[in-house]
């Protein structure tokens, strides 16, 4: 790994580089090490970074530009979703199965894609930070089985995707509207999708650039960790 990349230490986890230096680098690479401390990963999202590597590689810290993110009122619920959950059934629920959905998002096959980013200190580190209420989970059944779902932080008011799994064709797509329109009714303004995917677009998410996204971050993600949403929709 070349050492162009600032190195962060372990005993001061709000120390980053400045976000504008990630821009010298390929996909907005700004630094690596570091842990995956509860502390540090919320200051890094609320700075508009995240974690993310590879088996055998040392943690590595984005903030790419632009951002794809995915305002929930504007997602776009199309006939066929809709057609979809009604026909299979789906039962859709929140922080239920926390684990089997960050375990199927691990272990389900992606196109273009060999193995995985969420990588057994990733997946610590986030069963962890839904254990403190921070990481929570979208669950689709069909029956008792889990076909679908999606992962992710809530940090303030701002929710910031980390992943989501399909088993059954629209699955994931039923818990992106079920989250969308949970944060709607909450007044909810922002989901932060990371990386730009066709998949996402046709759903309604879209680039902004990084400087607007961080001051968004920012602002959304300022105040208490925990908000008591979650609380009153996990049931």
């Amino acid at each position: 790994m070349s050492t162009r990349w600032p190195v962060l230490t372990v005993d001061r986890p709000e120390d980053f580089p400045e976000i504008s230096s990630a821009s010298e680098n390929p996909n907005g690479l700004l630094a690596i090490g570091g842990d995956l401390s509860t502390a540090r990963i919320c200051a890094a999202y609320r700075r508009g970074i995240f974690p993310w590597f590879s088996e055998g590689d040392p943690i590595m810290w984005w903030s790419p530009d632009p951002r794809m993110v995915l305002r929930p009122a504007d997602f776009r619920a199309q006939r066929s979703l809709k057609q979809s959950v009604r026909r299979n059934g789906w039962r859709i629920s929140i922080d239920q199965a926390f684990l089997a959905v960050i375990h199927a998002c691990a272990s389900t096959p992606r196109d273009g894609q060999h193995g995985t980013w969420i990588v057994t200190p990733m997946l610590g580190a986030y069963c962890r930070l839904h254990r403190e209420g921070i990481a929570h989970s979208v669950e689709v059944w069909e029956g008792e089985t889990l076909v679908g779902g999606l992962y992710g932080l809530a940090i303030g008011r701002m929710f910031f995707g980390e992943s989501m799994f399909s088993h059954r064709s629209d699955a994931s797509k039923a818990a992106l509207w079920h989250l969308c329109q949970t944060l709607v009714d909450a007044h909810w303004q922002l989901i932060d999708c990371q990386m730009q995917t066709q998949h996402l677009m046709s759903l309604g998410a879209h680039n902004i650039p990084r400087v607007e996204f961080v001051a968004r971050a920012q602002e959304l993600s300022s105040g208490p960790v925990r908000d008591a949403l979650w609380q009153q929709v996990a049931g």
